[in-house]
């Protein structure tokens, strides 16, 4: 199998780049990440708030982590390598779309801070907008209406986040969302407040 770094693979050139875009779609491109335990909210937040900036006349796309195993991911298990390697392969659609001037939303559990820093590190300063869900783990059993959480408590997954498996909570996130102590419309009028103070919108 060829490398895929080879010297031979030179990247193209191209006239029209993200500043261009960005003047055609009045908006600045970022990724918004959410980040948090398996029922969080993270996905519910994600969805309502590109609901509110498609009204408001943004272009923006969501990135679901159950909707990206169903396609690009499909060929990836659960194991502590293919996690990796589904974060990478996020990161790097999530680039894309920022390079297409797209406030790109990203809902996925993204457990380990390391995996974070890296995906972070594909970005410019302030693209990168890290949020999160800060859910304690009891409520988050409470909302599991898929019963994932009761099948890890009795072995049947394994390596489930916040179970035996940890999360890493972010150090220094730009928005937290305590959804325990929040409605969505407040969790998604911050992240609003957050974009024209950093005049992203």
């Amino acid at each position: 199998m060829s490398n895929a770094t080879s010297a031979n693979i030179v990247p193209q050139k191209t006239d029209i780049g993200k500043k261009e875009r960005s003047i055609v779609k009045k908006h600045k491109p970022c990724v918004v990440w959410f980040t948090g335990l398996n029922c969080s909210g993270k996905s519910t937040i994600a969805n309502a708030l590109e609901i509110k900036l498609n009204k408001l006349g943004y272009h923006t796309y969501l990135l679901d982590g159950d909707n990206i195993r169903h396609g690009l991911n499909k060929d990836l298990g659960f194991s502590p390598e293919d996690r990796m390697e589904n974060m990478r392969r996020v990161g790097e659609v999530a680039k894309l779309f920022v390079d297409a001037g797209v406030i790109t939303l990203c809902a996925f559990i993204s457990p380990f801070k390391d995996t974070r820093k890296k995906i972070r590190g594909l970005f410019e300063e302030e693209e990168f907008i890290e949020v999160y869900v800060d859910t304690p783990l009891e409520v988050c059993k409470q909302r599991d209406v898929k019963g994932h959480y009761r099948k890890a408590l009795m072995g049947e997954i394994k390596g489930f986040t916040g179970i035996d498996s940890p999360y890493e909570p972010p150090e220094n996130a730009e928005i937290i969302i305590k959804t325990a102590e929040c409605n969505i419309d407040d969790a998604c009028e911050k992240i609003l407040t957050y974009l024209k103070e950093k005049e992203i919108i």
